[in-house]
């Protein structure tokens, strides 16, 4: 996410670094290449000219040019503005309000409404601790209401049934009602979406938003259209009271443009981005940790938070246990570390949010992908449980039948071991003390995604 622009903006910062201290000249070069970066990033005309003409009021001032360190004030600057344009802070969904609290989702065909809607029932259940129902009005598309309850199932919500045939209004009405009687928290009603925005559409929502008087009102749109996202968005907000934006497939959007535009055109919120297929792949909306992953300085606090919410704690207080009783590190730990890698978004996702990970070779980076994970876990999944648990007994005909039954080479086998064994003498040195800093050392650049095997 963002890495053209992070890869401009950083270049442009890194050159300013080297400068003794900055004048007017290196700053318009600087702020030149700034613009370049996101008009690149297809960030809307009037969003980078007043972006540009924001940064250029404080960096001509003082703030920079008596700063000790000029560069790292520039940076700043253009971190703050970053993030007055994106919102300043994450807003949250407002749920005040006697239940079921009715959440309406509008957007075009293919932004990924349906999906959002099984995410952010997800969410709502395991993060804010709410009893959800999900409705679907989507009376044209077909399969829509039959996706929606398979993603209600998925994330064990409650789903209200309808059919095709049915009034959207009539259906969501119905819908308000059975969710009462159910104590529901939460009412999440997905809405039917055209491939553009036609009278008949906004006619439709504006009716089902009169009958529902929602306390959320908000606008899925696919943040790799760039610009035209916040356009869209825009023309949605004319003809519906929205309170917020929803940026599907940003995972996919190497630009950046939509996050940089849709606050600025339409006046409201994102409030939340959608990061992958999966229906975990939902963050609420950090403009701060945003701007920081757009500057090359990673997003720690994200990671921290998806680490908590992803790790099993059980399983890592037992293996913390067995590490200092000296009792080793078998493949089946690594097998249980690689898939808790995997819950937290997979390599790519971890160095998305690692800060300095901007700054990698484009050729590690390109390898930093959760093929070789699944293939070091199909690996492990060939080898019996004796296997796991003793790797040294694995040799030869073991060796050509695990690569068999993985679908893998014997050398990936052999590469697999080698790194698992580099891995069990880091966690033994761990063992006999030194602690944290020891093992790191022993491990450096041999933990997936540091130094993958294969």
């Amino acid at each position: 996410m963002f890495e053209s622009l992070s890869e401009r903006l950083s270049g442009t910062i890194k050159r300013l670094k080297g400068q003794a201290r900055l004048t007017e000249d290196n700053i318009q070069d600087a702020l030149r290449e700034v613009r370049m970066a996101l008009l690149e990033a297809d960030v809307a005309l009037p969003v980078v000219k007043s972006f540009i003409e924001a940064v250029r009021a404080r960096a001509i001032g003082q703030e920079v040019i008596r700063s000790l360190t000029p560069g790292q004030a520039f940076i700043k600057i253009v971190n703050d503005e970053l993030v007055a344009a994106m919102g300043t802070a994450n807003e949250r969904l407002d749920l005040n309000a006697q239940p079921p609290a009715i959440v309406l989702m509008a957007g075009l065909q293919g932004a990924g409404k349906t999906t959002t809607v099984g995410k952010l029932a997800r969410w709502l259940r395991q993060e804010r601790g709410k009893s959800v129902m999900v409705v679907s009005c989507d009376v044209y598309r077909p399969a829509a209401i039959q996706q929606l309850e398979t993603l209600a199932r998925e994330v064990e919500v409650d789903f209200f049934p309808s059919r095709s045939d049915q009034d959207p209004v009539a259906i969501a009405r119905d819908a308000v009602d059975h969710a009462r009687r159910q104590h529901k928290d939460v009412l999440l009603v997905d809405t039917a979406g055209r491939l553009h925005i036609d009278a008949e559409m906004m006619a439709e929502i504006r009716r089902l938003h009169e009958a529902l008087d929602p306390v959320e009102t908000l606008f899925v749109v696919d943040a790799m259209t760039g610009q035209d996202a916040a356009n869209t968005a825009r023309a949605f907000g004319e003809a519906l009271p929205l309170t917020g934006v929803v940026l599907t497939k940003a995972d996919g959007d190497a630009r950046g443009g939509a996050a940089l535009s849709v606050r600025a055109i339409t006046g409201k919120p994102i409030k939340f981005l959608g990061v992958g297929e999966k229906t975990k792949a939902l963050e609420p909306f950090h403009p701060d940790r945003i701007a920081s992953r757009i500057l090359g300085m990673g997003d720690v606090v994200t990671l921290v938070e998806e680490a908590q919410r992803s790790f099993d704690q059980d399983k890592a207080a037992k293996l913390a246990r067995k590490v200092q009783k000296g009792q080793g590190f078998d493949l089946g730990d690594l097998r249980d570390q690689l898939e808790q890698m995997l819950k937290m978004g997979g390599v790519a996702g971890l160095l998305d949010k690692l800060p300095g990970a901007g700054q990698l070779p484009a050729a590690v980076k390109s390898q930093a992908n959760d093929i070789q994970v699944k293939r070091m876990m199909a690996i492990i999944d060939s080898m019996t449980l004796e296997e796991r648990r003793f790797p040294d007994i694995i040799k030869g005909s073991r060796k050509r039948r695990i690569a068999g039954g993985s679908g893998t080479e014997v050398q990936d086998v052999n590469r697999l071991l080698k790194q698992h064994l580099q891995m069990r003498k880091a966690m033994k040195k761990f063992s006999k003390g030194g602690g944290m800093a020891k093992m790191m050392r022993a491990m450096k650049g041999r933990i997936p995604g540091g130094g993958m095997p294969f």
